[in-house]
């Protein structure tokens, strides 16, 4: 390194750092371990490779709205089934809270996306980093949601008459 202009060195310097502090936090998902033993391409640059393509698929409008639906939905689905059969609850809380806050977004998603698309540009780039927002247990997205946002509408829902009258009518009738 030494004849290398400071500001280059420098630049250098922050990304083996920055990939490091990457590489410490994907070495906590066992698949991505397995995928660099397996394929001898460091998982940081497998992760920035995906996330660069995911990105490149956002510029053709067509494939917008398909890839982030699949980006809400493949990974959930595959750590979704690995929390159903491991022990611990912890993952199935995540998993669930992730789930109650997607299903609620694509609903109203499914009704305002016309209106949405005309005037929010790169509505799908912008969709997909809240649906990895949501994902991704540092940030606890799905949690925060869920308390900010839909726990408080579904406890005014829930404790209004029209539900109370429902939950009642159903308590009251004839077991089958």
């Amino acid at each position: 390194m030494s004849g290398q202009h400071p500001m280059v060195a420098q630049a250098q310097n922050k990304f083996f750092y920055y990939n490091d502090q990457l590489d410490k936090e994907l070495g906590k998902y066992p698949a991505l371990v397995n995928l660099e033993q397996k394929t001898q391409v460091p998982k940081t640059y497998a992760v920035a490779g995906s996330v660069v393509f995911v990105v490149l698929l956002h510029l053709f409008n067509p494939l917008a709205a398909p890839v982030s639906t699949f980006v809400g939905w493949a990974l959930p689905a595959y750590l979704s089934f690995k929390a159903l059969e491991s022990p611990s609850t912890k993952d199935d809380v995540q998993w669930l809270t992730y789930w109650v806050v997607f299903g609620a977004f694509t609903f109203v998603e499914s009704i305002a996306l016309r209106v949405v698309l005309y005037y929010v540009p790169w509505y799908f780039a912008f969709k997909t980093m809240f649906i990895v927002w949501l994902q991704l247990p540092y940030f606890r997205g799905a949690e925060t949601a869920y308390h900010v946002v839909l726990k408080p509408v579904l406890a005014n829902i829930s404790s209004s008459a029209v539900v109370r009258q429902a939950e009642q009518a159903a308590n009251d009738a004839p077991q089958q």
